[in-house]
């Protein structure tokens, strides 16, 4: 028996063989991709102006209903705006981190020096 250890590998690690698991590559960006970051974004500005709109109208139907007891509709009609922003929140919340997801891998592929198709 020999009491001599094998010398070090130096460099990279062997190549895996095809059949083993690999890190997932990036896939590229398709026009169609780059179209539906924009889709997204647009929804995202869309549902978020609705929302102010719908804050600023909850605010003006509370004044409304506040000036005369004949207009107190208007008061459960801005609780019932409230409501929708609330519930529209989190959708308004899903679609922006979606659409700048989307914004950031499209400006990563282009910055890379891709083309788009």
């Amino acid at each position: 028996m020999s009491d001599q250890q094998p010398p070090p590998r130096w460099g990279p690690p062997p190549a895996a063989p095809p059949w083993a698991y690999g890190p997932p590559r990036a896939r590229e960006v398709t026009a169609s991709y780059r179209r539906w970051a924009v889709v997204v974004t647009w929804a995202a500005v869309v549902v978020a102006a609705i929302m102010a709109f719908a804050l600023v109208m909850s605010i003006v139907f509370l004044v409304w209903a506040d000036q005369d007891t004949r207009n107190a509709a208007y008061g459960y009609l801005a609780l019932v705006l409230w409501v929708a922003i609330a519930a529209g929140a989190p959708v308004l919340i899903a679609v922006t981190i979606s659409a700048r997801n989307m914004r950031r891998r499209v400006r990563e592929w282009s910055r890379a020096g891709n083309t788009p198709f």
